[in-house]
């Protein structure tokens, strides 16, 4: 007699579809209207997750002080912005002592006391060797203070006490060390300028005192896109506390609604990832893009990129992150699925356990009731375990991708830890209990 076919495996992607009782679909309006809703509300997931990392940036990086001074306060010691603030103090002050005029001035009142004419001819042509001496202390002076610890503490006690210049940078409202005037990002020296002609007068440049106020700004970067990404700004610093929560919930009901909610959580955090890889890509050549068209107001194009690349970290770590986050999430619905490969991994992994938990009875060593309840409630367990890792990434500060690998490595030793302990539950209920000893008693 022919055995019956083996029954095949079920997707459990499947369950849930919209059968009626008895075997009757469902109304095929009401399936339309959820699969229709379904695939809206994955596509406004997948667009606006990227939108949510920009205003968690801009809303983190306006209001949090403290990540807001972290985040510049490298820029002190960028040597690309150090040369830059190095060439315009040096210009700033540099430009206010005339060598010539300084050589004609001398010659001509040497020659007024009888020096020869011809004496004061030569004089007069070590003009431009007093520049040169000149610019050439300037030049070490302003190096001595930029380059010292002195400024780096300086530079973060300013942009804390002045933390509205962020605001002013990416909102337009505020001033402070770092300000915006019609498109054009500036980084006040005044404080320095004021050091090095300090250090000038003590080593002995008694006029160095008499420089009078001068332009102490220094451009760092110029756009004329500056004003429409303020308002772009503005918005996003307004939803920034909300926004990301509103679009997890857009991504969970759009997977709830699906007929298949494995399949949609795959696709919702691929469609995710690939829309944070599309924002970080532009980044990248807004970047390239900017940096090939600065404008001539930028005095230093390397402090450019590293003003640039500083204020955008967060959020280049964020679409990384993002980008890892959804393909993991990805590959673990795919991995809990039907398919093969998925079937074979996980058939490979309980055979594996099993043959431990043989071994481990073999040598005498049993779980006793913690395997019997990890093969009881596995399922809740795993579940469980799943929401905790859920809930400690979503509570982690500014997550990273090391933070993702890591909570993924401790899921997986959880999942094999409680795989291990349900197959040796299954192993101590497959083997038959020890035969009590006979009393001699108990025979007749």
């Amino acid at each position: 007699m022919a055995e019956p076919p083996a029954p095949q495996p079920r997707d459990p992607d499947t369950t849930g579809s919209g059968a009626g009782p008895n075997g009757h679909p469902g109304g095929a309006a009401g399936r339309i209207a959820r699969s229709t809703s379904s695939a809206v509300l994955t596509v406004l997931t997948c667009i606006l997750v990227p939108v949510a990392l920009l205003a968690t940036w801009v809303h983190d990086i306006v209001l949090d002080t403290d990540r807001y001074v972290s985040t510049v306060a490298p820029l002190a010691t960028e040597p690309a912005v150090q040369d830059a603030a190095v060439h315009r103090i040096t210009e700033a002050v540099g430009t206010h002592v005339d060598g010539p005029q300084v050589a004609g001035d001398i010659a001509g009142w040497l020659q007024s006391q009888g020096l020869p004419p011809r004496a004061a001819d030569a004089l007069r042509g070590l003009g431009p060797q007093i520049d040169d001496a000149v610019d050439q202390t300037v030049t070490k002076a302003a190096t001595r203070v930029v380059r010292s610890d002195a400024f780096a503490g300086l530079w973060r006690t300013a942009n804390r006490a002045a933390h509205q210049a962020v605001v002013h940078a990416l909102t337009g409202k505020g001033r402070g060390a770092i300000g915006v005037s019609d498109g054009t990002v500036t980084l006040d020296v005044g404080t320095a300028v004021d050091r090095v002609k300090q250090d000038l007068v003590d080593a002995g440049l008694k006029p160095a005192d008499k420089i009078p106020q001068v332009n102490k700004q220094l451009v760092l970067f110029q756009s004329d896109e500056l004003a429409k990404f303020r308002k772009g700004a503005r918005l996003l610093d307004i939803v920034g506390n909300w926004f990301p929560v509103l679009v997890v919930l857009f991504g969970a009901a759009g997977v709830l609604l699906a007929r298949g909610r494995r399949r949609a959580l795959a696709r919702t955090a691929l469609g995710a990832a690939f829309a944070c890889l599309v924002v970080a890509v532009g980044l990248a050549v807004a970047r390239r893009y900017y940096l090939d068209h600065l404008p001539s107001q930028v005095q230093s194009k390397a402090a450019a990129a590293a003003v640039f690349d500083t204020l955008v970290r967060f959020l280049r770590v964020s679409l990384r992150t993002a980008v890892v986050l959804g393909v993991v999430i990805a590959l673990g619905a795919y991995f809990i699925g039907p398919g093969r490969l998925p079937v074979a991994v996980r058939g490979t992994s309980e055979r594996t356990a099993d043959s431990a938990a043989r071994w481990a009875a073999g040598h005498h060593v049993r779980t006793g009731r913690a395997g019997t309840w990890a093969l009881a409630y596995r399922r809740w367990i795993t579940l469980a375990a799943l929401l905790i890792i859920t809930l400690v990434f979503a509570l982690w500060n500014h997550p990273t991708v090391l933070t993702v690998l890591l909570l993924v490595l401790v899921l997986l030793a959880v999942l094999a830890v409680l795989c291990l302990l349900a197959a040796a539950g299954r192993s101590d209920a497959d083997t038959p209990p020890a035969a009590a000893p006979a009393h001699p008693g108990d025979r007749t």
